[in-house]
């Protein structure tokens, strides 16, 4: 089954023809070299051994280097995760110098604005302080770290990387060790133990990241948390809402045309939006869903087990608790969240963890719908839930049958979607063959890296043709995609739907307030359109309301975008919406960015009516 994964919540090395020559290329994540490691023990004792882990993290450190040297990586972000990996293992090993070297390498292969600032500070300030200090264990070495970056800090225009610094305070808030070792312990041992002690080059930097955790950042945790603290609170400057002069509302009581939007989503709770949901010939909110295991379901919200349904309300409020973090506000909610987190007991973790992820799955289709249906009374709204896992380890695991019954079903909905005259539908999901291959191995499937590769792409290319095909089978409704939030090139992971290039497919990427490039959103040549994904509200299901990030957020606003289009000009052709929208967007200087002008595109729309 394609693993689907709701959207929510770094000088470029000049890499010359002469340099190029002799190098294979890159083209897609799934080409990227494979290798094993043989794990004796346990991997937390790998973890915290220092003499084991520098074994391990040698290798691992040579196989790099080899697709480093061997290679030319046509995505940026790719090379700079096996930078990072290197940089990693080079500060634990004591060679300071190397890895402030890669942390620049790293930081001279960033594309967004922020990254190229805030790229590699937290090595740079740690190598510097252990020049000055001769240690990285004492007070005076923790000292030395936060005034190193409270000094880089001060350099940066803080509306460029306000974001991310609240980001980075967030995480050092909910980091312990529990929350460390918890994936080593409840989703990579498994893993080992079924393998018979081996670990794959996927899962790996996993381990070296969780040991430069709790080596280097979990000491410095107070640090951080009241450096950046400090520096958010002496900056307490709101960035400009762009969004706001550009938003249109369409007026209640004119004669534009009902527009049917689909939410392909999780499931949306319908009592939210009554009269505005588009109804079967029993008066029944109308809509198609299917499980995980892509059996049909009669369920319009993803379920809650019996176990967990007194939960819920804690379940929301920790939604809000991880909004709150985010946009460094301190509520009761954040608090719980953040001390829950960062004080983990080793048992906790994994129902802690599942937790969350069912919490964010069962509020995802209900926020995205709010945000799609907004300003529009003439929008009726249409439920198509598809169901997204939320544990450790995948359950059920893919297989022939699942990918099968998938390709099924992405006809299915397309069909529902035509028969009942939807005109758009929204898409804040997707899947890569990585994705299903990460799952093969969790799942013990597969004996070698390159069967599990094999497989992996047999099951993909069948999902990905058969989406491509129920799209092109329905030429006369709009799909807006969410480019996805790896801060990567959505075509290069093949990510789709985001990768898809049809006339009526269009991916979105994300944006705040101010129209700056958001942390966390990915990119490439299929996204052609910005819209704000930066702590949005919207509503959870019951009626509360909560701010959530992602390109899930962004790309509703365009499909509302498109369905506010079509109520004042029904005729509109999807090629015709899309059209209108990049020619008025506004490009940014950097290139990067095609910020969408709601109200621009619906007037022009008006334009092209009768």
């Amino acid at each position: 089954m394609l693993k689907r994964t709701a959207f929510f919540l770094i000088a470029v090395l000049a890499t010359t023809t002469a340099l190029a020559q002799g190098k294979k290329r890159i083209e897609k994540a799934a080409d990227m070299p494979r290798f094993t490691y043989k794990v004796e023990g346990k991997l937390e004792d790998l973890v915290r051994d220092e003499k084991a882990f520098s074994r391990f993290a040698a290798e691992v450190k040579r196989d790099n280097q080899s697709v480093l040297d061997g290679y030319e990586i046509a995505d940026k972000a790719a090379h700079r995760d096996l930078l990072t990996v290197q940089a990693q293992i080079d500060f634990l090993e004591g060679r300071y110098a190397e890895a402030a070297k890669r942390a620049e390498e790293i930081r001279a292969l960033e594309e967004k604005p922020a990254d190229k600032l805030v790229s590699g500070m937290a090595i740079r300030t740690m190598v510097a302080a252990q020049a000055k200090v001769g240690n990285t264990t004492s007070e005076a070495y923790r000292k030395e770290v936060g005034r190193l970056v409270a000094a880089e800090l001060a350099r940066f225009p803080y509306p460029v990387v306000a974001n991310d610094i609240k980001s980075f305070k967030s995480s050092a808030e909910i980091i312990g060790e529990a929350l460390l070792l918890g994936g080593v312990r409840d989703r990579l041992q498994p893993v080992v133990d079924k393998a018979g002690g081996v670990l794959s080059s996927d899962f790996a930097p996993g381990i070296i990241r969780t040991r430069f955790g709790l080596v280097t950042r979990l000491p410095l945790k107070q640090t951080l948390i009241d450096t950046y603290g400090a520096y958010l609170a002496a900056n307490k400057v709101e960035k400009a809402d762009i969004w706001a002069a550009r938003d249109v509302e369409l007026p209640k009581g004119q004669k534009y045309a009902p527009v049917k939007i689909a939410v392909w989503d999780s499931g949306v709770d319908a009592s939210l939006f009554k009269d505005r949901f588009v109804v079967d010939k029993a008066g029944k909110p109308l809509f198609i869903a299917f499980d995980v295991r892509e059996n049909p379901s009669k369920s319009e919200l993803m379920p809650i087990p019996a176990e967990l349904r007194s939960r819920i309300p804690a379940m929301k409020s920790r939604m809000k608790g991880l909004s709150d973090l985010q946009s460094n506000v301190d509520s009761p909610e954040a608090t719980e969240v953040k001390g829950v987190l960062s004080q983990l007991k080793r048992e906790e973790f994994k129902g802690v963890i599942e937790e969350l992820g069912l919490a964010g799955n069962y509020s995802h289709g209900t926020h995205v719908a709010g945000i799609a249906m907004a300003g529009n009374p003439y929008a009726r709204l249409v439920n198509a839930r598809l169901e997204f896992g939320y544990k450790l380890l995948p359950d059920p695991c893919p297989s022939r049958e699942l990918a099968e019954k998938n390709a099924k079903n992405m006809k299915a909905f397309v069909d529902f979607f035509r028969k009942n005259g939807v005109r758009v539908v929204n898409m804040s999901w997707g899947g890569t063959v990585k994705s299903i291959e990460n799952e093969l191995e969790l799942c013990n499937i597969g004996k070698t890296p390159e069967e599990r590769k094999t497989t992996a792409r047999g099951y993909f290319d069948l999902q990905k043709k058969s989406l491509r095909d129920a799209f092109a089978s329905a030429p006369e409704i709009l799909f807006v995609a969410a480019a996805g939030n790896s801060n990567a090139d959505a075509a290069f992971e093949e990510a789709i739907p985001a990768d898809i290039v049809l006339p009526n497919v269009l991916t979105v990427g994300a944006v705040d307030k101010a129209g700056d490039e958001a942390p966390f959103t990915s990119y490439g040549p299929t996204v052609k359109a910005h819209a704000n994904g930066y702590q949005v509200e919207s509503y959870l299901p019951g009626g509360e309301r909560v701010a959530f990030s992602g390109t899930s957020m962004a790309s509703p606003q365009v499909a509302g975008l498109a369905a506010k289009m079509l109520a004042v000009n029904p005729k509109l052709k999807p090629a015709e919406i899309i059209a209108i929208i990049e020619k008025t967007v506004e490009k940014t200087a950097d290139g990067r960015r095609f910020l969408v002008h709601p109200a621009k595109a619906v007037e022009a729309a008006k334009g092209k009516a009768g």
